[in-house]
């Protein structure tokens, strides 16, 4: 029966293409067409892909090369519907109400959840502020409609499936969803929820640069295929994804995901030692005129940086979670040194507002926790300050991106007597940490070794 379910993915971007469509587009390679992504956004800035891919018939090529320059040529066939955007969200919303569509999987970045340390909404968020009083901007909103259609289509239970660098991701939008629909007083719609959906964690691995400006010339002289929307992406792809599904779902263990009943171990490893010192490399390459990861990750002061953050701080934090860290820890760096993929600094040093609370602040807390100074986690946020003061003096080289960035506060932090006081204390950033001396002594003494090493 082909097509018989649809996968909906909300946040058709590259990770997805080069991650999720993948694995689905090789359940299709085995001839499993039982399944079928559809796909959309909710904002609008993605319409030039999604126009050139519905011309190819939702068909695209993924480049992906190894550190040793070994490439690889896959056209992906699994994204089958594309959901042209537009102010209303329709046919994402009408999609998403189908009896077929059984999973609703989304990428909307750390951001995109608005969530403080405490892992409560942000309410004072304006976009998610816009969407509490009925629009759909975020990820809730959008989910509360769609939800609402399929109650009143009776289209039955579907999982809810969160796909991005988020601790605890699916219990984490569960528990914003949860918390918006009450701050909307929408208590049917919370209670069909509780019974008729499910928001399995996830743990997802690729590294996936913004597609080069010569890759479709690329592709072209490869394979003779003429691509108007190529992705590209580094060889090694994970994926690990509680096996909690409402309904029915792909046997996705057939293609190598793996569906364990617990993520925790995986997504603490690749949160705290991938997407952390990914952050610190950016961020301290940047600071050193940098373009690329790989010459950052190269530089030997940089790496020190990296490498000590995880192996004085994080190993102990993690302890003996059944996970080679060591190994992984080495793996990890090695993959950050592909001169290949040319993945930017500008890309991976986006989001640091929401990257510090959930990624890089939870190590520090469990360092003092077990009495020890977080000495070698301090340098991050301390890159992050030194970083974002270039920011204010709008000397950085490239326009930085971030989902929450609320200028004004920045600014104003930067121009008040003592900043370095101002940030320690701000409690979005560091939690239990904001306020306490000793670790504005420490952030303070971080920055002045950030500003000798770096500047």
């Amino acid at each position: 029966m082909s097509n018989q379910y649809t996968w909906l993915h909300i946040g058709l971007g590259s990770f997805h293409r080069a991650h999720q469509a993948v694995y689905m587009n090789k359940l299709l390679e085995l001839g499993d067409t039982s399944w079928h992504i559809a796909a959309g956004n909710i904002r609008n800035d993605a319409e030039n892909t999604v126009e050139a891919l519905r011309a190819q018939n939702g068909e695209y090529v993924l480049e992906t090369i190894s550190p040793i320059g070994d490439c690889n040529y896959e056209v992906i066939k699994s994204i089958q519907t594309l959901l042209p955007w537009q102010d209303d969200l329709m046919p994402l919303i009408d999609e998403g109400a189908k009896e077929k569509t059984k999973v609703i999987a989304f990428t909307v970045t750390e951001g995109g959840y608005y969530l403080k340390t405490n892992h409560t909404l942000d309410v004072d968020n304006p976009t998610l502020s816009a969407d509490l009083q009925g629009d759909h901007k975020t990820i809730y909103g959008t989910i509360t409609k769609i939800l609402e259609r399929r109650i009143e289509d009776n289209s039955g239970a579907v999982t809810l499936l969160n796909c991005d660098n988020v601790r605890h991701n699916g219990e984490r939008f569960r528990d914003g969803l949860m918390e918006f629909l009450k701050l909307t007083d929408k208590t049917d719609t919370l209670e069909w929820v509780k019974k008729n959906t499910t928001c399995p964690n996830t743990m997802v691995d690729r590294i996936t640069p913004r597609p080069a400006a010569d890759l479709p010339e690329r592709i072209l002289a490869k394979t003779g295929i003429d691509d108007k929307a190529p992705v590209m992406g580094e060889t090694f792809i994970q994926w690990v994804i509680e096996d909690n599904f409402i309904e029915v779902r792909p046997e996705l263990e057939k293609v190598g995901v793996e569906m364990v009943e617990s993520v925790i171990p995986y997504e603490e490893a690749k949160i705290r030692i991938l997407n952390s010192s990914h952050s610190c490399i950016a961020w301290a390459g940047t600071l050193m005129g940098q373009e690329f990861i790989h010459d950052s990750t190269l530089t030997d002061s940089i790496f020190k940086v990296a490498y000590d953050y995880v192996t004085e701080d994080v190993l102990p934090c993690l302890g003996d979670n059944g996970i080679d860290l060591l190994t992984y820890r080495d793996v990890v760096l090695q993959r950050f040194t592909n001169p290949y993929i040319k993945d930017t600094n500008q890309r991976v040093a986006a989001d640091g507002f929401s990257k510090i609370p959930a990624m890089i602040t939870p190590t520090m807390i469990e360092c003092y926790q077990r009495g020890v100074v977080p000495e070698a986690t301090a340098m991050l946020p301390a890159l992050f300050f030194v970083f974002m003061q270039k920011w204010h003096a709008n000397t950085l080289p490239y326009e930085y991106q971030d989902g929450i960035l609320d200028e004004s506060s920045v600014h104003a932090m930067f121009e008040a007597s003592d900043p370095i006081s101002v940030y320690s204390q701000d409690k979005a950033l560091f939690g239990e940490l904001a306020g306490r001396a000793e670790f504005e002594d420490l952030l303070r003494d971080k920055v002045a070794e950030v500003e000798a090493l770096f500047q």
